[in-house]
């Protein structure tokens, strides 16, 4: 199979986030936590290692969110009904998303803290 042009595989990429954003309630709860993050490094002027902290904390729970929606939608491709071994693959994919977002809550805290405080 040929590769696609790179100007494709961009199109390609950017249609899935495009998906993303129309199909998935998680993601665009994030999405709206993103903005929101990019909002404060600009109006709080935050040094260029916090603000990388909060975009890099910010992209990895997007990251996640969207390879936790693309292993649930191969489990349900894979099998339509329920199984509970499907479900326990679902449930660890799940768990690596609220285990980032997690963790970005705390780096939130620890970046906004001194801004706010």
């Amino acid at each position: 199979m040929q590769k696609p042009p790179l100007h494709k595989s961009f199109l390609n990429a950017f249609r899935g986030v495009f998906a993303m954003i129309k199909t998935e309630r998680n993601f665009q709860i994030e999405l709206v936590a993103f903005f929101i993050n990019l909002f404060l490094i600009f109006y709080l002027k935050l040094t260029s290692t916090d603000a990388a902290l909060i975009l890099l904390a910010s992209a990895a729970v997007l990251s996640a969110e969207i390879f936790n929606t693309a292993i649930e939608k191969i489990c349900d491709i894979i099998q339509p009904d329920f199984d509970q071994r499907i479900g326990f693959i679902k449930d660890i994919a799940a768990g690596a998303v609220v285990l980032i977002a997690g963790v970005s809550v705390i780096i939130g805290i620890l970046v906004y803290w001194k801004y706010f405080f």
